[in-house]
């Protein structure tokens, strides 16, 4: 490295979802978005929320690096962070402290933060519950951080395993987070529409007592059949 980066740097001026886009994909099923984007889009699953019953957001992303054990990135994503939002931080998975306690999650909760999403730990657990905030990390523990940076907010990240950008459209529930590539945003709502229409009648099939789906019924009946068990 030829210089020491500055302790943050904020990087603005992204492009904004629309309010219309971020309302039509609010209460999405995280399953329905990945299958309306060709089965992907769901961060590492071992990112998981730390309140299942409390998992469920949509907004757009506001991105930040932290480096390992440090917390700059994570707090300078909050000063950027308007209503409505969720941050993202990414720590290239590190896993030797936490990026976000209780106090910090709610600072996010009284600006309006609708969710955060780390690929390292949290700590805590009672007081973020507490605050209400959706909050997705690979685990928990008391570990401190410290603030020392570097920390770079606004610029693209890869988030378990997920290339993010600010801008991007990212949806919640107990079972994963998705991100929706901003400039795909509408043809993913138009796919996402058929999903759920196909969902409900296979629901409904599955009601009347089907045994299998119909996608399945050619390929089985073209399956090589081998007789007598294994030699």
């Amino acid at each position: 490295m030829l210089h020491n980066p500055p302790m943050l740097t904020l990087h603005r001026g992204h492009k904004r979802p629309s309010r219309a886009i971020i309302e039509a994909f609010r209460n999405a099923q995280t399953g329905h978005v990945c299958d309306a984007m060709d089965g992907r889009g769901a961060v590492d699953w071992r990112i998981k929320p730390l309140d299942p019953d409390n998992a469920v957001f949509c907004g757009p992303a506001i991105t930040a690096h932290a480096y390992p054990a440090d917390t700059v990135g994570m707090f300078g994503a909050l000063h950027e962070a308007e209503a409505g939002d969720v941050i993202l931080v990414s720590c290239d998975g590190y896993t030797g402290t936490a990026v976000l306690g209780d106090l910090a999650a709610g600072m996010m909760k009284n600006k309006g933060v609708v969710g955060f999403v780390t690929d390292g730990l949290a700590r805590d657990k009672a007081g973020i519950l507490a605050s209400r905030l959706p909050v997705f990390a690979m685990g928990v523990s008391p570990n401190s951080p410290a603030r020392n940076g570097p920390g770079v907010v606004g610029l693209p990240i890869v988030l378990g395993g997920v290339h993010v950008r600010p801008g991007d459209i990212v949806v919640g529930d107990a079972d994963s987070v998705v991100v929706v590539p901003q400039e795909r945003a509408e043809d993913v709502l138009a796919a996402l529409a058929e999903v759920r229409a196909a969902e409900v009648i296979a629901e409904q099939s599955v009601r009347d007592g089907a045994t299998m789906t119909k996608g399945m019924l050619p390929i089985i009946a073209a399956a090589r059949i081998v007789l007598g068990g294994a030699a």
